[in-house]
């Protein structure tokens, strides 16, 4: 299985040679990078791998084997020696921090259900690591993401990856015009992750069989209250469980341990109906439950859209489209109305449980792989 060389003079779509052009590879330290790069090396380009440091391996929150932790550094520093590339290590620890942890435990405290690796790659990989990029003069950058960069009448075009079960656009919906020129994914046409690690055993990479990373990177075991606890001490505080219809039925020791629509754990045993979270109410440090139908919406209030479709957003009334509200749920046919450049309001043809204030809403075309970008979920429904 080769990787996508449907480009003009050379792969990467570059009017030279590929020893003329320079390719920074965002290096995870994962089998998925670690093949985009030995390909293009092998395909003859001036690749430079690039890892970035995004919290210290050493401290208390790390997780061995997460993405970007120091065993992945040492990883990515093996495979770059073993095809002949450079490769540099970036400290990009306080611009983590600052950029996605705390916001990621704020977000938590007040009832939302943050996604972390979005904001990464918006603020941090597609941000400040391409204007590394940049300066190292690459012609563009390379990522082992699953999802296609197509060129359309009006410029590139991002497009669901051929995979569907590997696809990753939920994730980099917010990634700009500008960044889509910069960016190339050459994984995203592969029919599967197993044409992947094909590549890596061609190469012979040390990685070839390394397990992809399933949590995210700075949270242990998936335990997310424990982390926040970690991060604003006073997170905990205790509070009331409270039926929707008013009744107190238990008591919580904080509410970052609870997300909408969670239904175990609730710790209000002996009650005749299956109870979920349908609310968390912070300012009352209340949690309250209800019956699984009081999770249904079809109303979803989006802000801080990045909006990819070719003509602006404010153009129509309406678009008909279709939306995802969490990373493993399907897309749903959907209206989208504007009410600004970056807000807007989605009614759901049909009912979704669980939409919670902090998810993304992605924007898909009904038909076909393109996708629109997409927004926040916003508090108001």
């Amino acid at each position: 299985m080769a990787l996508d060389t449907d480009a003009p003079l050379n792969s990467l779509g570059f009017a030279k040679t590929p020893a003329e052009t320079r390719v920074v590879v965002a290096m995870s330290g994962g089998v998925d990078s670690s093949v985009v790069a030995a390909h293009l090396a092998e395909q003859g380009y001036d690749v430079v791998g690039v890892t970035l440091q995004l919290y210290d391996h050493g401290a208390a929150l790390a997780k061995k084997g997460a993405c970007c932790a120091g065993t992945d550094i040492h990883d990515a520093r093996r495979v770059a020696e073993e095809r002949g590339f450079p490769h540099y290590v970036l400290d990009y620890e306080n611009i983590f921090k600052d950029a996605v942890i705390d916001e990621f435990a704020d977000s938590y405290l007040a009832g939302a259900t943050p996604v972390p690796c979005i904001r990464c790659n918006e603020r941090v990989k597609f941000k400040d690591l391409l204007e590394t990029a940049k300066d190292l003069e690459a012609d563009c950058m390379a990522t082992g993401h699953y999802i296609q960069r197509k060129l359309g009448v009006n410029g590139p075009e991002l497009h669901s990856a051929e995979d569907a079960n590997r696809d990753q656009s939920y994730f980099l919906f917010s990634t700009t015009p500008e960044q889509l020129d910069f960016l190339r994914f050459p994984l995203g046409h592969l029919p599967s992750k197993d044409d992947t690690r094909a590549l890596a055993a061609q190469y012979g990479l040390s990685v070839a069989d390394k397990p992809d990373s399933q949590d995210i990177c700075f949270v242990p075991n998936g335990n997310y209250a424990a982390v926040i606890e970690k991060l604003r001490p006073d997170a905990a505080d205790p509070g009331r469980i409270v039926h929707a219809d008013g009744r107190v039925l238990g008591q919580h020791q904080g509410i970052i341990h609870y997300t909408i629509g969670q239904r175990r754990g609730l710790g209000i045993g002996g009650l005749d109906e299956p109870l979920y979270v349908v609310r968390l109410e912070v300012e009352k440090k209340q949690v309250v439950v209800g019956p699984k139908e009081m999770l249904a919406t079809r109303t979803i209030p989006v802000r801080e859209i990045n909006w990819l479709g070719d003509a602006p957003l404010t153009s129509r009334s309406e678009w008909h489209i279709s939306v995802k509200v969490r990373s493993t749920r399907p897309p749903r046919e959907a209206i989208l109305r504007p009410i600004s450049d970056t807000a807007a309001e989605i009614e759901l043809l049909s009912a979704e449980e669980g939409v919670s204030p902090g998810q993304a809403c992605v924007f898909y075309e009904t038909e076909g792989s393109r996708i629109f970008g997409g927004g926040w979920i916003w508090r108001g429904y």
